[in-house]
């Protein structure tokens, strides 16, 4: 695990394998951002012309290595872009940060230490670089000997220390922003890690079994509804999933309360380990990434626990929909009526479109408790990656302006997100001839009838709102920023922001 300290040690004699500075893309060329002074005086003003020499712009994501001068203690000096140069008084922004810090931090893979001198205006940019340098060390090396993969390659350790400079150790601005940085990039990069796990070891058992050694850890309250409980508590949209696989499902509630807290907020996570489709198989192509089925679920876990680290004043309580869905002689048929927790009857036309069933129950357990919203976080269509790419989530709610909210809270996290509205004409296209409703509608627009289903399910009077992460959740191209390839712990910085404004009282 990455540690995170604030120093103000002098540059020059700082001991470390690297010393990261900021370069930006000038009218002119390359511009040493501030932060860079003292290396950029031992090279007599002319850093930025030594880095232009070496081919470097100051381009967002470019890394440019030079020896450092004579006389530091540090044998590097690491250049990274961060996109177009800052106006005169004005910052860099801290996403242009986070990607700085994480593209730095995935090149010092295999050092020990590295000394961040990154523009710091305040304690939210010293934050910003914190976060991004723990997100972009992240490494899944769990199922490799020697964190070697099969042909010897790899096996560099992740960066193990970032040290910031510019930031102020005992200003409690600065620490707190610091731990914040750890708590909220050490439980996303947890998130990483069950996303990135094979389904052999992550059945739901095994899922709940992890969420039980945190929870003891944390403080946190738990509940693991097994197969017996579910079916006695009549949850037929989980075991109607879950009916095809050996690995049998569960649902799990982990809760976060504070004493002084005035709000509680609901989160229900898809915990689908692995889907093959069920009997409406996937087609050869579309299954080797399926194991990441479970990043909402994965998200709200790691959320939880955040909300814990940091001491959030409200009330944060987790459902966990997990099963397995496969095909067996035992699994659900299209054509099968499942009736769910809530007293509904679904038929199922397609038991490719599963999520939607798990969450079902898991939101109308979360709306008996009323609390003062839901948001519900799901890889639930693929309708939704083509209408936004894979790089942003969507957003539906039964509200617009919390709609908004969220919206907002995502960009401030620094995660990209869209408003998607809810068609009420879309809604017909579920009616069920032998069901209250079915589990597919209209093909066009299908993750905007996804949501319209999962409505349905959500308790009268409560806030709600659903987050489709299909195309975000898991990378399958080349690393960038601080985002690695697999898992990304998509929808967690969102779900902390969220939870935050809550405790301020800043959500309506």
């Amino acid at each position: 695990m990455t540690a995170l300290t604030l120093s103000t040690a002098a540059v020059p004699g700082l001991r470390a394998d690297a010393i990261v500075v900021g370069v930006a893309k000038g009218t002119n060329g390359p511009v040493v951002a501030p932060g860079a002074e003292a290396v950029d005086a031992a090279y007599d003003g002319g850093l930025a012309d030594v880095l232009e020499t070496l081919g470097a712009s100051g381009g967002e994501g470019e890394v440019t290595k030079v020896p450092a001068p004579s006389g530091f203690k540090a044998p590097l000096i690491l250049a990274v872009g961060l996109g177009a140069a800052a106006e005169k008084g004005a910052g860099y922004g801290a996403e242009a940060l986070r990607r700085a810090a994480g593209v730095a931090a995935r090149a010092l893979v295999g050092a020990k230490k590295a000394a961040f001198a990154l523009p710091l205006a305040d304690a939210a940019d010293a934050g910003a670089v914190g976060e991004g340098a723990l997100l972009g060390a992240y490494s899944f090396d769990a199922y490799k000997e020697n964190g070697k993969d099969a042909k010897g390659r790899g096996g560099k350790a992740p960066l193990a220390d970032v040290v910031l400079l510019g930031g102020k150790p005992r200003d409690r601005a600065y620490k707190a922003a610091v731990e914040r940085a750890a708590a909220v990039g050490e439980e996303l990069n947890r998130a990483r890690d069950l996303i990135n796990m094979p389904p052999n070891d992550l059945t739901p058992a095994a899922f709940a079994a992890l969420a039980q050694d945190a929870a003891k850890l944390h403080g946190l309250k738990i509940q693991v509804l097994d197969e017996k409980a579910l079916t006695k508590g009549g949850y037929g949209g989980i075991l109607g999933v879950g009916s095809g696989s050996a690995a049998t499902p569960r649902l799990v509630k982990l809760s976060y309360t504070s004493s002084k807290a005035k709000k509680h907020l609901a989160l229900v996570g898809k915990g689908i380990t692995y889907d093959s489709g069920g009997i409406s198989l996937k087609p050869a192509g579309h299954n080797e990434t399926m194991k990441c089925d479970m990043s909402g679920a994965a998200a709200v876990f790691a959320t939880v626990v955040a909300a814990a680290r940091l001491g959030l004043e409200v009330n944060v309580t987790g459902w966990l929909a997990l099963a397995e869905n496969m095909p067996s002689g035992t699994a659900v048929r299209p054509g099968d009526v499942l009736r769910m927790f809530s007293g509904k009857t679904v038929e199922v036309l397609n038991t490719d479109a599963e999520g939607r069933l798990v969450l079902a129950d898991a939101l109308w357990a979360a709306s008996q408790e009323k609390p003062d919203a839901i948001v519900d976080v799901a890889t639930l269509t693929g309708a939704m990656m083509l209408a936004l790419g894979s790089r942003t989530f969507g957003i539906m709610a039964n509200d617009e302006a919390f709609r908004g909210a969220i919206h907002e809270a995502a960009a401030e996290a620094g995660e990209e997100s869209w408003p998607m509205p809810l068609p009420e004409h879309l809604r017909k296209g579920m009616d069920s001839q032998v069901a209250d409703i079915a589990n597919m509608g209209e093909r066009m627009g299908g993750g905007l009838v996804a949501g319209l289903f999962l409505r349905e399910f959500v308790g009268e009077g409560i806030t709600w709102a659903h987050l489709d992460i299909a195309g975000p959740a898991f990378n399958e191209g080349g690393p960038f920023g601080y985002t690695p390839k697999g898992g990304t712990g998509s929808a967690v910085r969102t779900l902390v922001r969220l939870a935050e404004l809550a405790a301020a009282g800043e959500l309506s």
